[in-house]
């Protein structure tokens, strides 16, 4: 039910944006676009999934063998899982399928990917930090943007780093939280405390997983003004580092399908100053298309991926 209300809301958020620009124009944004830049750009999906890939298999322990074959497949299934089932359950199920497979035992697959969430998230909002620092002429608006996501940023540091920090900050959440929510954040608990044992005993690890995270992050918000420029649109990279990001975790909030609708009018709303609604339109459908290709890469192997999903909504 709560899938189709995500749908029903992407949807109104779509309508009232496309009412609002001129659909013609939006087409023709589209035939006059850069083809080479297109390419590029749609391209870069290529080698984001690679590296992904590749950072997955250096987060296993050592002595188990996650093939870079098979940590491509689990990637790209656990795309098509994530757009159609609530609450990343492509996540969920990338940590039992490890976990059956034998890579790894016990609770520690779902550690290795909230961790891997967690680096993605605040590499995220370290970009956009750092954009936002050198945005030029920030309104009111912005300032409390750049602070509001400077406290994530501080917060999520603080839980990656002190597990002291971490258990008050799960203890408070499950004394506020509603009771379907305890049990959830007392397994999370749990994993956290796991992963934190895990990864801090040994830091060149840990540098490595966060050098590559920050690197991968990079590369998305480049693929990002790639698409800018495939549009024959035009905006200061360093500018581009601090909207972008904003665009994206505005998608992540829980509202819509896939963050369709509250991106799209983030990133109309933010890159006003650069280009006009029709091309921030296109902006966002070409945004979508990131998670979209990965997707459809990944329906080849979803087969054995429901088999595990299935699994997971029996226990």
């Amino acid at each position: 039910m709560k899938r189709v209300i995500s749908i029903i809301v992407s949807l109104i958020l779509l309508v009232v944006i496309y009412t609002k620009i001129d659909f013609a124009k939006l087409i023709a944004v589209f035939q006059n676009c850069d083809r080479m830049w297109m390419a590029i750009s749609l391209g870069m999906v290529v080698p984001l999934t690679l590296f992904t890939s590749w950072r997955l298999q250096q987060l296993m322990p050592s002595g188990s063998r996650l093939g870079f074959f098979e940590a491509n497949r689990l990637i790209l299934a656990a795309s098509v899982l994530n757009m159609v089932l609530p609450s990343k359950m492509g996540d969920i199920a990338k940590a039992y399928f490890m976990k059956q497979r034998g890579h790894l035992g016990g609770t520690l697959s779902l550690s290795l990917v909230i961790f891997e969430k967690a680096c993605d998230m605040l590499s995220l909002l370290l970009w956009c930090v750092f954009g936002l620092l050198v945005y030029p002429d920030k309104n009111g608006l912005f300032w409390v943007m750049t602070v509001a996501v400077g406290v994530g940023l501080v917060l999520g540091i603080l839980l990656l780093a002190s597990k002291k920090f971490a258990y008050l900050f799960f203890l408070v959440a499950r004394k506020i939280a509603p009771k379907k929510l305890r049990l959830k954040l007392e397994t999370m608990q749990t994993s956290w405390g796991e992963m934190h044992d895990y990864f801090w005993r040994d830091p060149v690890q840990l540098t490595k997983i966060t050098g590559t995270s920050i690197f991968i992050w990079f590369l998305h918000l480049l693929q990002i003004w790639f698409f800018i420029l495939a549009l024959k649109a035009s905006t200061p990279f360093l500018a581009n580092l601090a909207l972008s990001p904003l665009a994206i975790l505005a998608g992540l909030l829980p509202l819509t399908f896939a963050g369709v609708g509250t991106r799209d009018a983030a990133l109309v709303l933010f890159y006003q100053p650069y280009f006009n609604a029709p091309t921030a339109a296109a902006l966002g459908l070409l945004c979508t298309s990131r998670y979209l290709l990965p997707a459809i890469g990944g329906l080849p192997f979803l087969g054995q991926f429901m088999a595990t999903v299935r699994g997971i909504k029996k226990e």
